[in-house]
């Protein structure tokens, strides 16, 4: 058995602008089986479009045939290609320069679905015989061009804390508001990185969790750019099927309008996205009538959200050998989602180290 991590990087080609790639058994063509060996690995993306399943919702979905691609269908419906989108409006994007603007995919869509379905950037998986592990693009391929993906699969048999630390994190007044931790502002990175070098780690995993108690806000790793944030996710966070009834322009339009009694009916209106999210998860038709009831009578966001109260961040010395350095694409930020005010406006986010062995 190997006596220390190993690490290899995958470099994936999409093939469609949504596309599903079995990393494990690509890892198995390229590499024989030398991650086999460890009992578990940290899969991560550099990407903020796509990225990994948590293994427990991964190995649901893929005891049902198709079940994982109903389930993306889902999302993808909700959060239909072109539907008004500000952070597509490149004219009103002032970081981009006019050469950029000419370029820069049209993919909020991507984002919110990363989002929403609880893709994650940084996962852990425990080896198991024949399970594949899947990397999932969903802004794959941009002008008839695939973009190049970048995939990291690090193996690993133990991990151990090494240094926790709680910080505070201020909000504002805003009920639904998004914060980017990796404002230099906070002092967060800067922080993760002395306890990198302190506890001399050069491949691990950074956790960023909200604290207990800690409610009514969420974490997620994408890309913080202000009208992607402070717009469209806004939008849904008040209004989760706001960009479906924007590209419908049906029923679904004015979802409150819809009367209690007539919810069969909504239901048999919403079977083209509904029946797929059914079919991957094995749900009851009492379990259909409940989310349906939820939808439309405006319940919070978080029954509709699956965004998660922890990321991770790879630590790894891939560039710098011997030296750990928190490791993430160009444009991926953790981000501080709430959609009810804090009460002393401000949160706490508890930072933990690991090695791995």
């Amino acid at each position: 058995m190997p006596t220390a991590p190993v690490e290899v990087a995958l470099e994936i080609s999409p093939r469609t602008r949504v596309d599903v790639v079995n990393v494990r058994k690509r890892v198995s063509e390229t590499h024989g089986d030398l991650l086999e060996t460890f009992p578990q690995a940290l899969y991560s993306s550099f990407h903020t479009t796509a990225g990994y399943l948590e293994q427990s919702l991964a190995s649901r979905l893929n005891k049902k045939r198709n079940g994982l691609a109903h389930y993306l269908t889902f999302f993808r419906n909700v959060f239909p290609e072109g539907a008004g989108y500000k952070h597509d409006e490149m004219h009103l994007r002032e970081e981009l320069s006019e050469a950029q603007r000419q370029v820069e995919p049209s993919n909020a869509d991507s984002h919110l679905a990363f989002i929403s379905a609880g893709l994650r950037s940084c996962v852990t998986y425990r080896l198991r015989p024949g399970e594949p592990v899947f990397f999932i693009d969903l802004d794959g391929v941009n002008g008839g061009r695939p973009r190049q993906r970048v995939t990291t699969i690090l193996g690993f048999n133990t991990e151990e804390e090494v240094a926790r630390e709680r910080i505070e994190v201020p909000m504002s007044a805003h009920p639904v508001d998004s914060i980017n931790l990796k404002d230099p502002s906070f002092g967060i990175y800067a922080r993760c990185q002395q306890l990198i070098e302190r506890h001399d780690v050069a491949k691990g995993r950074i956790q960023l969790a909200l604290a207990p108690g800690e409610d009514q806000a969420g974490l997620t790793v994408n890309e913080y750019e202000t009208l992607l944030m402070q717009h469209d996710l806004a939008e849904v966070l008040h209004n989760p099927l706001r960009f479906m009834a924007e590209k419908s322009r049906h029923l679904l339009a004015n979802p409150r309008a819809i009367p209690n009694k007539t919810i069969g009916y909504a239901k048999y209106d919403m079977v083209r996205v509904f029946n797929q999210l059914v079919d991957a998860l094995k749900l009851s038709d009492s379990i259909v009538e409940q989310i349906v009831s939820r939808f439309f009578v405006g319940a919070p966001a978080r029954h509709f959200l699956r965004m998660k109260r922890s990321v991770s961040l790879l630590v790894s010395d891939r560039d710098t050998p011997g030296e750990g350095r928190v490791n993430q694409g160009r444009y991926q930020s953790p981000i501080l989602v709430q959609w009810r005010r804090a009460e002393q406006r401000t949160r706490f986010v508890d930072i933990t180290l690991t090695r791995f062995r």
